[in-house]
């Protein structure tokens, strides 16, 4: 095991492997429109069940995180879990468009209100100058599952769609078991009554009434809404690559197994290059390492706009999936120091809320540039904001750095 990932607290590795578990379970979501196909659903009607899956994921990160802070980080993601694999089992057996479409909005509704509270989970259990490791890993146990998943839904799919929401289900009552018996509520150990320790006790009562329970406390802090749209513009030129590629793809008149070939060519890539890079690149600024890494990532989706064959495709995705692998964890665990420790919740929600915002603005906004104006206007306009939302974070750099150094003094 790389040195970035060695020291790491056992609820690290815990929530590491119930990860990979829940996604070699995440089966159904790429296959849907073929499993709709297959129960008649078709044409407009498919887009009411795509809608609401989307939809879900502007509404889980933002109740993940109130309740994360509220009721607890465990008790968040064993609500998400078992909501998620109850209303897999809806899907399955919905009986019309409508119904089918109200279970797609629980399925992702439920399972997006999981990562705000791993997030905080994780920001509780490492300090500051580790969490950046904490998340890549989680970020590469995310990657290991959905590279196997991808393997593994194929060969399910070809054998009954059932077996997809039975595994999909059954993963995610899995993790749920490991959050239920292994995973622990994090408490903080009391120092003695001083005069200064009462102080300070009365100070962070005083600051958490004053923020109440919903997000005022992430929307008063300017630099988070400062770097949230930046991170989120970032994370809308990466979704690109999963959106608008395929369609690249389909228009050189190349088969649906090239695009196949391509997310392998990432899911290697990323599987084997990230514990090592994470521990080259854990030393250096992360804010400058995550603007390197973006450029990256925007650089490689433009160079899709030139690609018209199956070696200029794999360079494009080469390159954007190098810089997937410099910013992994960077983003998240820089929100995580922003975040004061009674908010790590909702810091987590913002951040997985503005993640939901950026896929869902690259399924919408990103394809009709795409089909309408022409794709050489998307791939140059990420080229763009991609840059630019770099240079912008980088600028930022500074605030943060002294914002961090405070709160460690603190």
């Amino acid at each position: 095991m790389p040195s970035s990932f060695r020291g790491l607290p056992p609820v690290v590795w815990t929530i590491f492997a119930g990860t990979i578990v829940n996604r070699l379970g995440y089966l159904v979501t790429p296959f849907l429109v073929f499993f709709l196909a297959s129960r008649g659903v078709t044409g407009t009607d498919t887009s009411y069940v795509l809608g609401a899956l989307g939809a879900g994921n502007l509404i889980g990160p933002a109740v993940g995180g109130i309740l994360a802070d509220r009721i607890g980080r465990r008790p968040t993601m064993l609500i998400g879990l078992i909501g998620a694999a109850a209303a897999q089992g809806a899907l399955f057996l919905a009986p019309g468009v409508w119904t089918m479409a109200a279970a797609s909005l629980l399925i992702s509704t439920a399972g997006s209100t999981v990562s705000p509270a791993a997030y905080a989970l994780l920001a509780d259990a490492v300090d500051s100058e580790r969490r950046q490791r904490a998340y890549a890993l989680f970020g590469w146990g995310v990657n290991i599952g959905t590279a196997v998943a991808g393997v593994l839904g194929g060969y399910l799919a070809a054998h009954g769609y059932w077996l997809l929401f039975a595994v999909d289900a059954g993963s995610m009552l899995l993790y749920a078991g490991v959050v239920a018996t292994r995973l622990k509520e994090p408490t903080r150990a009391k120092a003695p009554k001083t005069a200064d320790r009462q102080t300070e006790d009365r100070q962070t009562k005083d600051r958490q009434a004053k923020d109440g329970i919903g997000y005022g406390v992430v929307l008063r802090d300017r630099l988070a809404l400062l770097l949230l749209p930046l991170f989120g513009i970032q994370l809308f030129v990466y979704s690109l690559t999963e959106v608008a590629l395929p369609l690249a793809v389909r228009d050189s008149g190349l088969s649906p197994a090239v695009y196949g070939a391509m997310a392998a060519v990432n899911a290697v890539l990323v599987v084997g290059l990230q514990p090592f890079a994470t521990a080259r690149l854990a030393k250096l600024p992360q804010l400058a390492v995550q603007s390197a890494g973006s450029i990256l990532i925007a650089a490689g989706v433009a160079l899709t706009g030139l690609a018209d064959g199956i070696a200029g495709y794999t360079v494009s995705v080469v390159v954007w999936s190098l810089g997937e692998v410099v910013v992994a964890g960077i983003a998240a665990g820089v929100v995580a120091n922003l975040a004061p420790s009674h908010a790590r919740g909702r810091y987590q929600g913002a951040f997985s809320w503005t993640w939901g915002v950026a896929r869902f603005a690259a399924l919408t906004a990103g394809v009709a540039a795409y089909t309408t104006l022409s794709p050489a206007a998307l791939w140059w306009t990420a080229l763009a904001a991609g840059t630019a939302a770099a240079a912008g974070t980088l600028a930022l750099a500074p605030r943060v750095n002294r914002r961090t150094a405070h709160d460690l003094a603190a």
